[in-house]
């Protein structure tokens, strides 16, 4: 059916202290989604803020969950029941320690790589066949625990690029969603331009 509906999720963690961090990546690149499609977000029964729309003319949900991100599934959950989506129609954006900061790259399924907002939107749907896009934050320097890496905000030289790397990544939503998984891939897998 071409007119059914996209859920996407941007994971992070809710409130003003962790807005800037690393973790919030996938919430970052929802934002300017919901900048895109000209919509507000509003508070939703499902435990998630919402924003509806047409995103490259597909109709979309755009949710940011309330919880904290290890606690992302039920939130998740809820939306897909809420609007009898199945997980095959679910992109989850969310930040990936082992993608190079300015990277992107997309997959259907495959493990949560440590990282706890998939491991608790995998349990809660009971699949990880739901695409992911991956918005890559790098290794933390030197012996940092990525715990603590990922809660901290973007260097100041990542943070001028930023706005570049939150552009390809609703980019790469955008492209996934109207043109497949694999000609997003073959587009956004090869080195992002110079950032000079």
């Amino acid at each position: 059916m071409a007119d059914e509906r996209w859920v996407i999720v941007g994971l992070g963690n809710p409130g003003p202290e962790y807005a800037g961090t690393r973790h919030n990546a996938g919430a970052m690149v929802l934002a300017l989604l919901a900048e895109r499609i000209g919509a507000r977000f509003k508070a939703h029964r499902t435990r998630s803020d919402i924003a509806e729309g047409r995103l490259a003319g597909q109709p979309v949900t755009l949710a940011r969950p309330h919880s904290y991100m290890n606690l992302s599934g039920g939130p998740v959950s809820a939306l897909l029941s809420f609007y009898k989506i199945s997980p095959e129609r679910t992109v989850v954006i969310h930040d990936e320690l082992d993608v190079p900061f300015g990277t992107v790259r997309l997959k259907l399924g495959g493990g949560d790589n440590g990282h706890n907002g998939l491991r608790s939107i995998t349990q809660s749907l009971g699949t990880r066949d739901y695409y992911r896009v991956r918005v890559g934050i790098g290794r933390p320097p030197g012996r940092m625990d990525p715990a603590d890496y990922v809660l901290k905000p973007f260097a100041a030289a990542e943070r001028k690029e930023l706005p570049f790397v939150l552009d390809r990544g609703a980019d790469a939503t955008e492209t996934l969603i109207t043109k497949g998984l694999t000609e997003a891939q073959n587009l956004y897998h090869t080195d992002p331009p110079a950032l000079t």
